[in-house]
């Protein structure tokens, strides 16, 4: 079994995704302590340290037990905050110190020098000089390949465009194939319960409770705001009647869901109306529609707006799997022998 390291674990969506490609997760790193206590209950037996800028190569290697050059993968999803394009101006990207801690991942590469790399980010972060120089300090050693995929055609339903960078000691890693078999939300959510019914999901029960004047507008709704009343149309939405469309829609069940946000738990943050019930996404729900599998454990008495900011930060675990199963099957072909041949 190959072995990895997750940096900026989260609550473990691409720790999940690497051990389902058949990694063994040695070694895990996050910052905020209602992640680690999310991913602990997940992955107890992985190490979890707390801030990757006081973790040495070193200690890694001691910790883990491999050599130089050993480790197989080194995957990070450093926070995207700064890079998302809701924070940016004419173009730029916001001023956040959370963007230089890409470079913190190339330290710790330098140190340890894993055979292979996976990086996942926002698109946007492909358009700054970070990028940019990330690579340029390990071109000596590393071969990269990037691009921009969509998380519906990896398994994932729901619309969520990531940067992804590969890099190989080898060669160059070829990003995977999609798949053009989409998963939907009713294939997803649709055999849940009423989340107020009899169930023994109680993640399923946690859900944002609403104004009458909130509920009597969701209920208003068929598709999008559009649908509303001038009585129950917000002000704000009078002024700058264009705006974010998606802001108090509706759900389709026979197409993925709209991109998970830190806010999917709120209707009037995007399109996050239940496809049938006239309610929020519970965190169960947002769960299943992030990739996650329905025996995952979250730490309930965070409440759901952590929750919900944990789940919509994560990395799919179905999307990561694709990325590091090619990971893998590339390094086995390279070890074995003849460079792989890339597929046409």
């Amino acid at each position: 079994m190959r072995t990895a390291i997750d940096l900026f674990s989260g609550c473990g969506g691409l720790t999940e995704g690497l051990k389902n490609a058949g990694f063994n997760v040695l070694l895990g790193c996050e910052i905020r302590p209602e992640a680690r206590e999310a991913y602990k209950l997940n992955h107890p037996d992985v190490i979890v340290y707390e801030d990757v800028r006081k973790l040495k190569g070193e200690e890694i290697l001691a910790k883990t037990g491999l050599g130089v050059d050993e480790l197989d993968l080194l995957a990070a999803c450093p926070p995207c905050q700064g890079f998302s394009s809701i924070r940016t101006r004419n173009g730029n990207i916001a001023d956040d110190p959370r963007n230089e801690l890409v470079f913190e991942v190339a330290r710790l590469i330098r140190e340890i020098r894993p055979k292979a790399i996976l990086l996942e980010n926002v698109p946007r972060l492909l358009q700054d000089e970070r990028i940019r120089l990330f690579k340029s300090e390990l071109s000596n050693d590393y071969s990269f390949t990037e691009g921009v995929l969509d998380a519906r055609y990896f398994g994932v339903p729901q619309r969520r465009k990531r940067m992804i960078v590969m890099g190989s000691r080898h060669g160059q890693i070829p990003l995977p194939n999609r798949s053009e078999k989409l998963i939907t939300v009713r294939d997803a959510i649709g055999d849940l319960p009423d989340p107020d019914a009899t169930h023994k999901r109680p993640l399923h029960r946690i859900r944002q409770r609403f104004t009458e004047k909130v509920q009597e507008r969701i209920e208003a709704i068929e598709k999008n705001r559009d649908d509303l009343p001038d009585s129950l149309i917000l002000d704000c939405h009078k002024r700058y009647p264009g705006g974010f469309r998606d802001v108090y829609g509706r759900i389709a069940w026979d197409n993925v869901a709209p991109t998970i946000t830190r806010s999917s738990h709120n209707p009037s943050k995007g399109r996050f109306i239940h496809p049938a019930e006239n309610r929020g996404l519970t965190i169960y729900e947002i769960m299943l529609l992030q990739g996650f599998p329905r025996s995952y454990k979250l730490p309930k008495e965070n409440g759901i707006g952590k929750l919900s900011s944990l789940l919509g930060e994560a990395f799919p675990p179905p999307m990561a799997k694709v990325q590091a199963k090619q990971i893998y099957q590339y390094l086995d072909v390279w070890e074995a022998g003849p460079s792989p041949q890339t597929e046409a």
